[in-house]
């Protein structure tokens, strides 16, 4: 095969219309990414796009809306235990996980609840 993937360009996840305040909040100030500008032929659907680094996520508006429950985008990060401390502060529920090997995770469920796997490896 001459194509070949070279990386996870975004995720999207659904949210019901007229939720884009909320995504601003659970995204841009608990989690800490950073709104960026959607193009404007696609502004007009609504929904917010967030970035950190190289991680997007598109939050696009669908109804009638239906969370994704067990499907998820999943984020490596640096720090988990503060991470969860600032969850805590932030008020936001989080599900801990020990079932893969070498790593620690969590789940948290965004405002409209959607699943987000969060982890770091463990280094050895």
């Amino acid at each position: 095969m001459a194509f070949k993937f070279k990386a996870i360009d975004h995720v999207q996840l659904a949210a019901p219309k007229g939720s884009e305040e909320q995504a601003r909040r659970f995204f841009g100030d608990v989690l800490g990414f950073e709104e960026i500008e959607k193009p404007a032929e696609l502004k007009m659907r609504g929904g917010a796009w967030f970035q950190y680094g190289n991680c997007q996520i598109h939050i696009g508006i669908e109804e009638p809306f239906v969370p994704a429950r067990k499907a998820h985008p999943a984020f490596e990060i640096e720090d988990i235990e503060e991470l969860k401390q600032h969850l805590s502060v932030s008020g936001i529920d989080f599900i801990v996980d020990d079932k893969l090997p070498g790593a620690n995770r969590i789940y948290v469920h965004d405002p409209f609840g959607n699943r987000i796997e969060l982890l770091e490896w463990v280094k050895s």
